[in-house]
């Protein structure tokens, strides 16, 4: 949720801009119909979690069982992100983002039209692929549209629209999907994608590639950074110890913690402005010091979902612990992503995408997890407990991160 735009390059230190250049950093159109295409992209993965009984009950599977649509998702975004930004550097950004946006819509009609399950599987896994499509490229065709004056907020508003999508898309995604159904929401999507699809050929400049100008070996063979997978592994671990828990927060929420099904949406609302809060938050305080957001977050987080597995059986405690949730859990996903483009140096695209596949990765592996718990005598809050499991596992490579640092100065002083 979501979580998931990338930067692709990290901002160099002790830069001014000039207020010529601040008065000229006009945001051109196209930055806010691709910002409106990762709210959608961001809205999908997750809305599923503020519906889970919904779907359960019609397609006659259990809620583990449904919970395998954010799985299946997720996993598509692993292959995807780094697969398609390898596939497409050759070609026009404006195809690309259409294409993706086609794929994306009639995957959704499936999805709406189905009562198969492995058919709605086969479905989200498709739009995950044209997602980690749209991903990879969104960002490259945003910065390029502003141009350097306005480069970087031009991918942080890319970047909110994936946040707004958790405040926003799911929240109101759940109250639809209560109101007319679960299959709604998803015509709703399709219908938003398909209508973005003219937005994005008249707005997106049409380029010919970067045939001439970007070298797929010199992407793969620049990705020799130790501290670069550090980083992959904190993306990792600390989406799927958050996600372990939200995936499955609405069982949770109205099992366990007695709230009912039609203000679930609102304890969404809650972590999805913690999340856009934390990444405001982090990414401001990450340029000075990004090494101690990192740690701080990720400890910040472990003790969260520690908690709510502690207090689950109380609901105004709960949904607190949730909305902090969000601020720590994800309030460090940009200063991760600065970090990975960082290290990686001279593979910029790959970089940024390999950091939606270590988000998704955990993503996967952690819903997966927490599904599997549901069945056993945790009950509902089983997923709360993987959770904290995975999420302190974050201290680890974030610790490894801040020694490296360390000695790097050392020897460079």
């Amino acid at each position: 949720m979501s979580t998931r735009g990338a930067v692709l390059e990290a901002p160099a230190e002790g830069r001014a801009e000039s207020p010529e250049q601040r008065s000229a950093a006009r945001l051109s159109l196209v930055v806010y119909v691709l910002a409106l295409g990762t709210f959608l992209m961001g809205t999908t993965e997750f809305v599923v979690a503020g519906l889970l009984p919904e779907i359960a009950g019609d397609l006659q599977v259990s809620v583990a069982q449904t919970g395998l649509m954010i799985t299946v998702f997720a996993v598509g975004m692993i292959v995807g992100a780094p697969l398609m930004a390898m596939l497409t550097l050759r070609l026009p950004k404006q195809l690309t983002l259409m294409l993706a946006l086609g794929v994306f819509a009639a995957g959704h009609v499936v999805v709406a039209l189905s009562s198969n399950f492995t058919l709605v599987l086969a479905a989200r896994f498709l739009t995950a692929i044209a997602t980690g499509a749209f991903w990879a490229v969104a960002n490259v065709a945003a910065a390029r549209a502003a141009g350097p004056a306005a480069s970087s907020r031009a991918l942080g508003l890319v970047g909110a629209g994936a946040m707004l999508a958790n405040v926003v898309g799911v929240p109101l995604g759940a109250f639809a999907g209560q109101a007319m159904g679960w299959r709604g929401p998803f015509w709703a999507l399709a219908a938003l994608a398909a209508a973005a699809i003219p937005l994005i050929a008249r707005t997106v400049p049409h380029d010919g590639g970067d045939a001439q100008t970007v070298s797929i070996r010199s992407e793969v063979t620049a990705l020799r950074s130790g501290r670069l997978w550090l980083v992959l592994a904190a993306c990792a671990t600390t989406t799927g110890g958050v996600l372990a828990a939200y995936s499955y927060i609405s069982p949770l929420l109205t099992d366990r913690s007695g709230i009912a099904s039609g203000i679930v949406p609102l304890v969404l609302v809650g972590f999805g402005l913690g999340a856009l809060a934390g990444s405001l938050v982090g990414g401001r305080l990450g340029d000075r010091r990004p090494h101690t957001v990192t740690v701080v977050a990720a400890a910040g987080a472990t003790l969260l979902l520690l908690a709510i597995s502690l207090l689950a059986g109380y609901a105004v405690p709960t949904s607190i612990l949730v909305a902090l949730l969000g601020f720590f859990g994800l309030g460090a996903n940009p200063v991760l992503m600065a970090l990975a483009v960082r290290f990686a140096r001279h593979a910029p695209v790959l970089a940024s995408a390999l950091t939606v596949s270590a988000f998704n990765l955990g993503t996967a592996i952690g819903s997966w997890i927490a599904g599997l718990t549901l069945d056993t005598s945790l009950g509902t809050t089983g997923p709360a407990v993987v959770g904290t499991v995975i999420a302190a596992l974050t201290l680890i490579p974030t610790t490894a991160l801040v020694l490296a640092q360390r000695r790097r100065s050392a020897v460079a002083a």
